[in-house]
């Protein structure tokens, strides 16, 4: 079938990787397949907004029982015989209520998913696609309930206990790393859609010579894969760690990092915001020196030389956007890793709550989601080794007598914050009891103990006024965030352990 087409919108914005011919290429893929796989579906006019939103969980289901990293909803195609007839169809002036389709069909998913309508013309009749991501990590809900397709029918999932079974072991064996972000695309393609240069300057190898040894090389660390005919798939950890464009690849586009700068201590006035672009890897470099810019600058204080610096350690401020990207849970769509500035202090954010005790971060041996990102991301040295990190971010904030770091869970979100210089008669007890335990816990990893002394050059307090780390003690015993080492020793030589040793 000889496919003329035009593309009217694409989301309502221009992704350059995936032109007119792209969709036509898919159009006419569709359209020549036998019969309607479980992952594509067509019609003709049906556009009830419920029916719409029970096949976007069936299809995305259905897509992840059968590997693809799409599925597919076709309006004005013939369902038996695949004939172009043209629809009516028009999502973006649809309204359910006062609520525009989109926006009420993704309100109604459950965990949110991504997908995007795209009207085109072909062969003078005019189409729209429906381009629904795959689920991951759990089957897709809408409006409450499951759904599934089973032959040509879109069925409740719990009406079929085998489907749903094959499905959960389906989101069970394949973690989101594995998934592709891109199918079917030629070598050529895969090298435009990633930098492939920075892959091997962060891992320490030369460039290969060739465009079949740099594929070779990229599928060797299983960024991507070949799928015959001398075609690839791009895997999503290979596309959020090296694309040139996390908008070329879909939902990943929402996992690019996004820094705003507030005026103030709170959240009403924006001064400056922007998105990041590039992939995690090669883009780690620019994401920080940005950051860095942003800051304002300071005389260092304490033990450290009085020269200008940003106001929040670097080392700590790579360490913790490091981490947030690392275990942030992929599968969470529409959000990302965020890092707020205020006049105060930083927050750095990412989706889905930590698989630790936020308050046991610094020594429990760390567990991510993503351990193939983890991995890559060791190797090419952005993030420090296992179990180091918030040791080293802790650490710096004590050398420069900064208040502690939080860790903390807010919602479904983890949230890190770096707070800037504050005297000791400035912080809250809250700050004060958080900034003994953690350096207790700094001693505890290091196989030292806190004492009166240790406590005395973590806040620059003089020897003289070792009454006013005596009180900044007492205040943590009172918490129940330390203990003492021996309760039968002489007051001079106590020493003090985090609650939890």
């Amino acid at each position: 079938m000889h496919l003329c087409v035009r593309c009217a919108t694409v989301n309502r914005k221009k992704n350059p990787m995936r032109d007119v011919q792209y969709w036509a290429s898919l159009v006419h893929e569709l359209c020549a397949m036998p019969h309607e796989a479980g992952w594509v579906e067509f019609k003709h006019n049906n556009a009830e907004p419920q029916e719409i939103g029970e096949y976007i969980s069936a299809l995305a289901n259905a897509c992840a029982l059968d590997g693809k990293a799409h599925a597919y909803l076709l309006w004005g195609v013939e369902d038996a015989t695949h004939e172009l007839l043209g629809t009516s169809f028009d999502p973006f002036s649809k309204r359910v209520g006062n609520e525009e389709l989109e926006s009420w069909l993704l309100r109604q998913l459950t965990p949110k998913l991504g997908f995007q309508f795209i009207p085109m013309e072909v062969n003078g009749k005019r189409l729209v696609l429906l381009e629904i991501d795959c689920a991951t990590r759990h089957p897709v809900q809408f409006a409450g309930s499951e759904f599934i397709r089973v032959g040509s029918y879109k069925k409740r999932l719990k009406d079929f206990p085998e489907k749903e079974r094959a499905l959960w072991r389906a989101l069970d064996a394949t973690p989101f790393e594995r998934l592709p972000a891109a199918e079917k695309r030629t070598g050529d393609e895969v090298l435009r859609l990633l930098d492939y240069p920075s892959y091997f300057d962060l891992v320490g190898r030369a460039l290969p010579d060739g465009h079949s040894a740099i594929l070779e090389a990229l599928a060797a660390d299983r960024l991507i894969e070949a799928v015959g005919g001398g075609h690839w798939n791009v895997l999503n950890v290979g596309a959020i760690l090296l694309a040139k464009q996390l908008s070329d690849f879909g939902r990943l586009q929402r996992k690019a990092v996004r820094v705003v700068v507030y005026k103030g201590k709170g959240r009403v006035e924006t001064l400056r915001e922007q998105m990041g672009a590039k992939g995690y890897a090669c883009g780690f470099e620019g994401l920080v020196g940005f950051i860095n810019n942003l800051l304002p600058v300071n005389e260092v204080i304490g033990r450290a030389l009085r020269k200008a610096v940003p106001v929040y350690p670097e080392l700590a401020i790579r360490e913790l956007v490091a981490n947030a990207l690392i275990h942030q849970d992929l599968s969470v769509s529409g959000s990302g890793p965020m890092v707020e500035i205020f006049d105060d202090r930083m927050e750095i954010t990412n989706p889905g709550v930590p698989l630790v005790d936020p308050s046991r971060m610094l020594d429990s041996p760390p567990r991510s989601r993503n351990e193939r990102l983890a991995s890559l991301m060791r190797r090419m040295g952005i993030c420090e080794e296992r179990g180091s990190g918030v040791d080293k971010v802790v650490f710096q904030t004590e050398f420069f007598q900064l208040p502690a770091p939080a860790f903390e869970v807010t919602g479904d979100s983890t949230r890190s914050t770096l707070f800037a210089p504050r005297t000791l008669t400035k912080m809250e007890q809250g700050d004060r009891v958080r900034a003994v335990y953690l350096h207790a816990c700094l001693r505890y990893v290091e196989r030292e103990f806190m004492t009166n002394t240790t406590l005395r050059e973590r806040f620059g307090i003089d020897a003289k006024n070792s009454a006013t780390a005596s009180r900044l003690i007492k205040e943590a015993l009172g918490a129940g965030v330390i203990r003492l080492q021996d309760p039968n020793a002489p007051p001079k030589t106590r020493r003090y352990l985090p609650h939890w040793a």
